[in-house]
């Protein structure tokens, strides 16, 4: 069973950095292409970052040159370095995992059968 638990959001202020770990179990990590979603509050969820098992990043246009996801897979851990944050990035942040193809649409929620629990990440102006 595919176990994904975040950690690393709490309170910052604009302009500070965080960064978000998830630790992923109960599945082959280097197979599955992983990503971060996150669901602003008021809002719908967004693809934030994605990172294939063999390929290029992707970032979403709001997050580029500010956020760098990377994952370590001899310690089965995905990570989402946030720098500048802004308080458009409050919201909960959402690890996920998938064995499928991404595509041309690797930000789409679709694509993404495994999510985990959420962080929340609060930016104050």
């Amino acid at each position: 069973q595919v176990q994904l638990v975040e950690s690393g959001g709490g309170s910052v202020q604009s302009g500070g950095s965080l960064r978000l770990s998830c630790a992923g179990s109960g599945y082959p990590f280097t197979t599955y292409s992983m990503a971060w979603f996150r669901k602003p509050p008021g809002k719908e969820r967004e693809g934030v970052a994605a990172i294939p098992t063999v390929g290029t990043t992707t970032y979403a246009d709001s997050v580029k040159g500010r956020f760098t996801i990377s994952r370590d897979n001899a310690k089965n851990t995905l990570y989402l370095q946030m720098s500048s944050l802004k308080p458009d990035d409050t919201a909960i942040y959402y690890c996920v995992a998938t064995n499928l193809w991404l595509g041309s649409t690797p930000l789409a929620p679709s694509r993404y059968r495994n999510w985990g629990q959420g962080t929340q990440v609060t930016v104050s102006s």
